[in-house]
């Protein structure tokens, strides 16, 4: 069973607007066994979407279109979708009910034509009603195949796939399962990794397919199989994966559907040890620490961070000694591992990390070249740092330092465990 997705709108192909609705839709498809064979997106023009209309008729059973739904004269969907399916367009008592509820209850102003209008929709279509907005969704279907126009708004979208049109299309189609088992692997690169795992990979069944997701110092090994027996193909999945796991022993830190990312699994075994972290950012500024906040219950192992990110900030705030910089520069192991040390004893943790570096695109204070970074890390007991060459660009740079610091603290926890 194969879909296809539309996105409609000027917005995103000029990327005022970022499409997070198709990766939202391929995602909910896929849990329940529908293949995206495609995704296309469209300028709210109605020769555009028209010939986006036939072409996703040809390549599959589900065509899903996002966007081009509101009230204004360049929110043509509705429109070009009746002339498609040779179609008129009609109020709708229960959309036109729904609208003047939401407009009583939050807009508290009068109705205007637009708003009403926003109640016409096909003849042959049935109705998805949208709770949270104006524009309803749409399911039309045709010669054994659904058309589905949802709100390009995304929690209006969201709201409409869970509760109209995930159970809909269950009872329409006979769908197989599609089972997916994501690894993380962090410290080791692409090109490592799969010579290590070749002969392992080489042996897999013909139905079960591996994905290599590389992304700044880390790896994600995603398994994906299909059948109509659930059960088995888990089982399945689940027997290579007791068969890699050894291979990757030391980088593995988990599933990504269970831990979802490394500062997570991190914040685990913190609590599990019962240790805490502090951070002293320079160069990543900050981004180490938003990545751990951003994680429900970090207070209780991370006490919290320091970005003294210019040279006479390490010196005012985290007393990192003039003398040591003079010395050897801002960007340098020593003042990483002052700055660790520090941030270990001002915030009183079992773990501190410091980042100090040139992310570019210029030199700061130091003559480092652009994307020479130093991590340091401190214990009670010790304090350690490592030297990189991240590359030039910033962002890259920056996401890399990130990834390293975390890496360095999975790998000083597994030690002690």
């Amino acid at each position: 069973m194969q879909a296809e997705i539309i996105t409609i709108g000027d917005e995103l192909l000029i990327g005022q607007v970022i499409d997070t609705n198709s990766a939202y839709i391929s995602k909910r498809l896929n849990a329940i066994g529908v293949s995206v064979y495609q995704k296309t997106a469209v300028q709210d023009d109605k020769t555009h979407i028209l010939k986006a209309l036939k072409e996703a008729e040809e390549n599959a059973e589900i065509v899903i279109l996002t966007g081009g739904l509101g009230p204004t004269k360049d929110d043509i969907t509705k429109k070009t979708i009746a002339h498609y399916f040779k179609d008129r367009l009609v109020r709708d008592a229960s959309v036109l009910k729904n609208i003047q509820q939401l407009w009583e209850k939050h807009i508290k102003q009068p109705l205007k034509q637009v708003n009403i209008d926003q109640a016409l929709v096909p003849s042959k279509a049935t109705v998805l009603m949208n709770l949270y907005g104006s524009s309803p969704g749409m399911w039309i279907a045709k010669n054994n195949k659904v058309f589905i126009s949802l709100p390009g708004v995304p929690f209006e979208m969201k709201a409409i796939m869970e509760q109209e049109v995930i159970p809909k299309l269950k009872t329409t189609f006979s769908c197989p399962s599609i089972i997916h088992k994501t690894l993380l692997v962090y410290g080791v690169g692409e090109s490592t990794l799969a010579e290590r795992i070749e002969h392992w990979e080489e042996a897999l069944p013909k139905h079960i397919k591996l994905a290599y997701l590389p992304n700044l110092g880390k790896v994600r090994l995603r398994l994906s199989a299909k059948g109509f027996d659930k059960e088995q193909i888990i089982n399945e999945v689940e027997e290579q994966v007791k068969k890699l796991l050894p291979l990757i022993k030391e980088e593995f830190v988990g599933f990504e559907d269970e831990e979802a990312s490394l500062e997570v699994v991190l914040g685990k075994q913190l609590v599990k040890s019962g240790k805490t972290l502090a951070l002293a950012e320079s160069c990543t500024g900050g981004k180490i620490a938003q990545q751990i906040t951003a994680n429900p219950g970090a207070s209780k192992y991370f006490k919290g961070g320091l970005v003294t990110y210019a040279t006479q900030s390490k010196i005012d705030v985290l007393g990192v000694s003039k003398t040591i910089i003079d010395a050897h520069s801002v960007v340098s192991a020593q003042v990483a591992e002052a700055m660790a040390q520090n941030a270990l004893q001002l915030f009183n943790t079992d773990y501190a990390l410091a980042t100090t570096g040139h992310a570019g695109p210029e030199k700061g204070d130091s003559n480092a070249e652009v994307g020479t970074v130093f991590i340091a890390l401190a214990t009670k007991n010790k304090v350690f740092s490592e030297k990189y060459n991240m590359g030039n660009h910033r962002e890259k740079v920056i996401n890399k330092a990130v990834n390293k610091a975390f890496e360095m603290l999975q790998k000083e926890i597994l030690k002690n465990r």
